[in-house]
């Protein structure tokens, strides 16, 4: 007699969740870390708001999305950091070949290469910017990856002498590395990768441009990442 494994009904029920094109486009859109209303979604998803609304409804039941309301406006995020791990995790599993098809519009090929250079994944740098700037603080000892990422103690002071507030009290990894789906290369993610992402939005060191995750350096910011991080400013343009 065979005893059913108990997660097996919950993992098919997560990978169900996925398992469809809308949702999967709503929950990359939401990679950008922010809150988005449902009419949004709808656009960015191309179907009707009522169809996402069914679709919306399924994601928060399962855990990936959370919801609330301002007035007669519904505004949905991902659920949580780990929420975004997973659709991060399964993205960069897709096959290139599966993305690289030839953009059909001058505005798609555009909002494409501004993606590729540079953006957030939910609250991370990604992108080539998110390769260099996780490259530059290897290569000054300041992060391990031989071990899986690690903050070194040179490390740790450096977010300190550079101002960037690190927060290590919650259940985040420190570090941790997110296998970037451009690059295929892995990036800094965690509690690290945040506050880095969070403090260049702040300072001004980036700024966020159209309506997806694409980012650029500002000129300020180039002159900071090449101060604290010795990379060249032609590779942050």
């Amino acid at each position: 007699m065979s005893t059913k494994d108990p997660q097996a009904a919950g993992l098919a029920s997560l990978a169900a969740l996925v398992a469809d094109e809308t949702r999967a486009a709503c929950l990359l859109a939401l990679l950008d870390g922010r809150a988005w209303t449902a009419g949004e979604l709808a656009r960015h998803a191309g179907v009707a708001a009522s169809t996402l609304s069914e679709h919306l409804g399924k994601l928060v039941v399962g855990g990936l999305l959370a919801e609330e309301r301002q007035g007669r406006h519904r505004y949905v995020r991902l659920a949580d950091a780990r929420a975004a791990q997973l659709v991060e995790d399964l993205a960069a599993q897709v096959p290139p070949a599966a993305v690289r098809r030839p953009p059909r519009t001058l505005r798609e090929s555009s909002a494409g290469s501004a993606m590729a250079r540079g953006r957030t994944c939910y609250d991370h740098l990604a992108g080539r910017l998110g390769i260099v700037v996780t490259e530059a603080l290897t290569l000054r000892g300041l992060l391990r990856q031989d071990t899986g990422f690690a903050l070194t103690e040179a490390g740790l002071e450096w977010f300190g002498a550079a101002g960037i507030p690190l927060d290590l009290s919650g259940r985040r990894p420190p570090a941790r590395a997110c296998l970037d789906w451009t690059e295929r290369r892995p990036h800094l993610a965690g509690a690290a990768g945040a506050a880095l992402c969070r403090h260049a939005l702040d300072a001004g060191w980036c700024e966020r441009i159209g309506s997806e995750r694409a980012v650029r350096v500002t000129p300020s910011g180039r002159r900071a990442l090449s101060s604290l991080l010795g990379i060249p400013p032609q590779e942050l343009c």
